[in-house]
């Protein structure tokens, strides 16, 4: 699952207002409005600020066998 997907899932299953959530990231709540209704994508930054917030793991993925 991309970054993009995980993060937009991670709002929708939360359960916080995108209002509380703009004020535990630090992103505003325009800019998750945004985000959530497809119209812009987030920078690195908000990004990472909603990971941070939503406890969200970001690892490395695995590759596949058979794959260089």
């Amino acid at each position: 699952m991309s970054l993009h997907k995980s993060i937009l899932a991670a709002i929708k299953k939360d359960g916080r207002s995108l209002y509380q959530l703009a004020i535990d990231s630090g992103v505003s709540r325009g800019q998750l409005v945004r985000f959530v209704n497809g119209e812009r994508d987030l920078r690195m930054s908000a990004a990472g600020k909603l990971v941070e917030a939503l406890g969200l793991e970001l690892r490395p993925k695995r590759k596949s066998k058979g794959k260089s």
